[in-house]
C-alpha cells in the first residue's frame, strides 16, 4: 500500500493511492486497522502533503560506512541517535528554507520508518510487527554550525529541515533498497541499504530500549557518502528503490 495525507478542497485527509490514480481516503486509525472508503479522488486534484505528523524524530548518524570514511570518523559500535523536532517536517514539492545563520547546508538522502505501534523494549525479531512502512526523506543539515557547535540540534533543527514522502510505502523489505540523492539532475549519493551499519529492526529495537516510540514517530535510518551543499533555486531529489521520489526546491 501507498498511504499518505492529502488535501481536497481545503479537507485534509489521509488516503491510499490506489494503482489506478485514484487517492481513496481510509476511514478508522490507520495505526491500528486500515479501512479503505470505496470513493476517491485523482491524484492530480488533490495536494500531496508529508505523509504524516510525527511526535518525534528520532535519527542515526554513521550507520553507512562510506559516510563515517567521508568525514574522518569512527565506525560506530552502537547507534549515534539525535532528534529533530517535529516543526522540521515538510512534504514534497515544499521548500526547503535555507537560513541567513548558515552558509552551508547540506542534503542528505536517507530511508525513513514509520513506527505504528507503541514500541518499547522490543526485541530485533519484534521490530517488523511494529513499523507501519517507508518513505524517503531529506535530513537537511546546516553542516558549518554542527561544526562550530560540536553538537548537532541547532544544525539539525531549522524549520522545513526534514521533507518527508511523498507516501508511506508498506510490506516491502528495507534490507536492501538503493538510496539515491541527485542535486539538479546530478546523481550525487548513491548506495544500499544492504550497507547499513545497523539494519531497521536493529535500531528499531535499540531505540525503543532508549524511549518509548509511539505511532506516526519517524526514524531517520542515516545517510551515506556524497552529502553535498545546497544553495538558493537548487532542486534536491530521493529516490528509495520500490519506496518512491521525494523532490523539494531550495530557496533563501
Amino acid at each position: 500500500m501507498r498511504i499518505g495525507r492529502f488535501s481536497y478542497k481545503g479537507q485534509v485527509f489521509t488516503g491510499q493511492l490506489g494503482d489506478d490514480g485514484i487517492v481513496y481516503p481510509l476511514t478508522g486509525e490507520i495505526y491500528k486497522e486500515i479501512r479503505t472508503a470505496n470513493y476517491g479522488y485523482p491524484l492530480d486534484e488533490v495536494k500531496v502533503l508529508a505523509p504524516c505528523t510525527p511526535g518525534k524524530i528520532i535519527c542515526v548518524g554513521l550507520n553507512y560506512r562510506d559516510h563515517a570514511e567521508e568525514f574522518g570518523l569512527p565506525v560506530p559500535d552502537e547507534p549515534v541517535l539525535f532528534m529533530k523536532p517535529s516543526t522540521t517536517v515538510i512534504g514534497p514539492g515544499e521548500a526547503i528554507v535555507l537560513p541567513p545563520q548558515s552558509r552551508q547546508v547540506d542534503f542528505e538522502g536517507e530511508l525513513a520508518v514509520v513506527i505504528r505501534h507503541r514500541a518499547r523494549n522490543i526485541s530485533p525479531e519484534e521490530a517488523p510487527l511494529y513499523i507501519l512502512g517507508y518513505t524517503p526523506a531529506n535530513d537537511v543539515t546546516a553542516r558549518d554550525l554542527q561544526k562550530k557547535d560540536g553538537q548537532w540540534t541547532r544544525a539539525k533543527s531549522f524549520d522545513t529541515f526534514c521533507p518527508l514522502g511523498p507516501y508511506i510505502v508498506t510490506d516491502i523489505d528495507p534490507g536492501g533498497l538503493t538510496v539515491s540523492t541527485y542535486l539538479n539532475g546530478v546523481l550525487k549519493q548513491y548506495s544500499s541499504t544492504a550497507n547499513f551499519i545497523f539494519d531497521v529492526p536493529t535500531l528499531v529495537s535499540f531505540i525503543s530500549g532508549v524511549m518509548t516510540l509511539m505511532p506516526g514517530d519517524v526514524i531517520l535510518t542515516g545517510t551515506s557518502g556524497g552529502v553535498g551543499k545546497m544553495v538558493d533555486g537548487d532542486k534536491v531529489e530521493i529516490d528509495i528503490e520500490n519506496v518512491g521520489r521525494l523532490m523539494n526546491p531550495v530557496i533563501e
